[in-house]
């Protein structure tokens, strides 16, 4: 257990220690602090909120908002706290405690990915797209986003696979109508898009979604093919080489096709880099 938590388990603290500490806990006001253009998370649950805002009016804010100074102008970004300082918004607060330290923009992301996994406050989607910007943006590769999360290996390449299902059910998952079980099922399927609307319209349960999808494969005759191990092997390297995921198809003439799975332009861009300067 305590080498599965290994790397998450190092918490805020420990990444604070990696960083330059200006000052001990201040407070500053609350105009002074803006959200963390890194954020992973972008649903924030009203209920919970609420119940924080509660607490903050009971008890004060116990635990400090960590921020760091604008480049841009004389205010401070929030790295990891944004909860606290919406709900200190609410509670009427005019001054939050923080504590400012200095950290680029990797060590923010890393900051805002930690605190919102260890307190499971990301959806699946939100998860997924963090970890995907450490591979896109700090060229980390799945190996080291595994070891810097404290998750397996086969976690994050599951959870990165998520981003491949088409748009309209990734909406559904950012709303929380489906969740990581059932977005799992969903993935590689052809038909994903129907799935996930009667997983939703039944109310299907992760194991009864399972059962539907073999059933419905069954009625649609459709056979599914392992793939080879070797072909796996060199998926999953040039994945992790490149941070996309990549499919291979290879038929007995060793004939097929190779694909490349991009999300936006930037991502499309990165591909078109790396065959011209290889070529």
């Amino acid at each position: 257990m305590n080498k599965i938590k290994k790397g998450l388990g190092r918490g805020l603290s420990s990444l604070i220690g990696e960083t330059k500490v200006e000052q001990a806990t201040n407070k500053l006001s609350i105009s002074a602090l803006y959200p963390n253009k890194f954020q992973p998370r972008k649903i924030f649950d009203e209920d919970s909120l609420s119940d924080l805002e509660k607490s903050i009016k009971e008890r004060g804010i116990i635990q400090p908002i960590i921020v760091r100074k604008s480049d841009e102008n004389s205010k401070y970004e929030i790295i990891a706290g944004e909860r606290r300082w919406l709900a200190a918004q609410k509670a009427g607060l005019h001054e939050v405690p923080v504590v400012v330290t200095e950290a680029d923009d990797l060590k923010s992301l890393e900051f805002a990915i930690v605190e919102n996994v260890q307190r499971n406050d990301l959806n699946p989607l939100e998860e997924a797209q963090g970890y995907q910007r450490l591979i896109n943006d700090f060229s980390y590769d799945q190996e080291k986003v595994s070891k810097f999360i404290g998750k397996s290996r086969s976690y994050i390449t599951n959870c990165l696979r998520i981003l491949t299902l088409p748009s309209d059910v990734l909406d559904l998952i950012e709303i929380k109508k489906i969740s990581a079980g059932h977005a799992k099922i969903l993935v590689g399927l052809e038909n994903a898009s129907f799935v996930a609307k009667k997983i939703i319209e039944k109310k299907l349960s992760v194991r009864q979604s399972e059962a539907f999808v073999k059933i419905f494969k069954k009625k649609k005759g459709l056979n599914i093919k392992l793939n080879d191990p070797n072909i796996q092997n060199l998926e999953r390297s040039i994945s992790d080489k490149i941070g996309l995921n990549v499919s291979i198809k290879n038929n007995k003439k060793n004939k097929g096709t190779i694909t490349f799975v991009y999300h936006d332009i930037e991502q499309l861009n990165k591909i078109i880099d790396i065959i011209k300067s290889n070529y």
